[in-house]
């Protein structure tokens, strides 16, 4: 039995009462069906590529171009910039758009280019999706607004989103991370939106791989493509239905997120299982424990420029320096 659909069979009883079946039924009434409008294409990887800086803090143009360069080799989709690993919440406006429109101009012609578009105002989100959508972005992708927690409520998140994707001149893609935002876009939330013509798919950080394998049963029909967030679950994410992932692990391996990739979609579930199991440990090191910290450090090891965060991050103690090398030591990519 192929693992995808043994997969599905187990999880199936698990998305029973996840939702009530009138928030899949009402979800048409919200957008007309959108299954007949023929959306961008977004599987595969893709490195959401850190800002690199100089020691002053300033934009490091040159050190953006050596890495663009390395990562051209590697058989990505595209690149995602100007997301949390990106540090956007660091940079002004000026400064996001000439690093959307340099990666724009280093990129391969065959790389698609995802930009980081979300702000907290709906109007700052909108002006922004045109203007990367003007230096040559394909797509942008919008975290969820997230100061006035309380106040964000599903009606809250319902007319953000419908306000930009009805303004933003290319498609949207969803961004829910929890660990930074402490707010999970609800479901139900999710469900009406694929229903948007230029809403056409969601890069999913959470790790809940029923929720996600919920959202990807919910979403079928509508052509909705879901991305993991991460390369800790890749293997489980493809399983139930995920079309690829953004991981930060893919900024210094990722020859090894690709193989993982392509081992997932084949039927060598054995090798994709043990790629997988090595993964896990690096990739927490660089994503929840250490955040773009570890992320930084790690690429100085593999080649790349990896170089100093802007304040208020601050580079890693020596001694988390030395359990990220470990975590890569230990799993035989070090």
């Amino acid at each position: 039995m192929p693992y995808r659909m043994f997969m599905h069979k187990q999880l199936l009883s698990a998305l029973v009462g996840l939702f009530h079946p009138r928030d899949i039924a009402n979800a048409g009434k919200f957008f007309s069906s959108s299954t007949a409008y023929r959306r961008l294409d977004i599987s595969g990887i893709y490195p959401p590529i850190p800002t690199p800086f100089n020691e002053d803090e300033s934009i490091a143009y040159d050190k953006l171009e050596f890495n663009m360069k390395k990562w051209n080799k590697i058989p990505f989709k595209g690149y995602v910039v100007q997301g949390s690993t990106g540090e956007c919440c660091f940079l002004n406006m000026d400064e996001r758009i000439q690093v959307v429109k340099e990666v724009v101009r280093l990129a391969g012609p065959d790389k698609l280019v995802i930009a980081g578009s979300g702000c907290e105002s709906t109007r700052e989100t909108i002006w922004l999706s045109q203007k990367v959508a003007e230096v040559g972005a394909k797509a942008v992708m919008v975290v969820n607004p997230y100061y006035f927690k309380t106040n964000m409520n599903q009606a809250a998140f319902l007319a953000h989103y419908t306000k930009v994707a009805d303004q933003s001149p290319i498609p949207i893609i969803l961004y829910n991370i929890p660990s930074n935002t402490g707010i999970d876009i609800p479901p139900e939330v999710v469900i009406k939106l694929a229903k948007h013509p230029n809403i056409i798919g969601m890069k999913d950080s959470g790790g809940d791989i029923v929720r996600i394998a919920a959202l990807v049963f919910a979403t079928a029909s509508d052509d909705f493509q879901i991305l993991s967030g991460s390369a800790g679950f890749l293997l489980p994410a493809y399983a139930v239905g995920c079309v690829g992932g953004i991981c930060g692990l893919a900024n210094m391996l990722g020859e090894e997120v690709c193989k993982l990739s392509e081992l997932s979609k084949s039927s060598d579930i054995k090798a994709a299982r043990e790629l997988q199991l090595r993964i896990v440990g690096p990739n927490a090191c660089v994503t929840r424990r250490f955040g773009v910290p570890g992320m930084k450090a790690s690429m100085d090891w593999f080649g790349y420029y990896g170089g100093p965060l802007r304040s208020p991050l601050l580079s890693l103690s020596s001694s988390e320096e030395e359990v990220v090398k470990q975590a890569f030591q230990k799993s035989n990519f070090l």
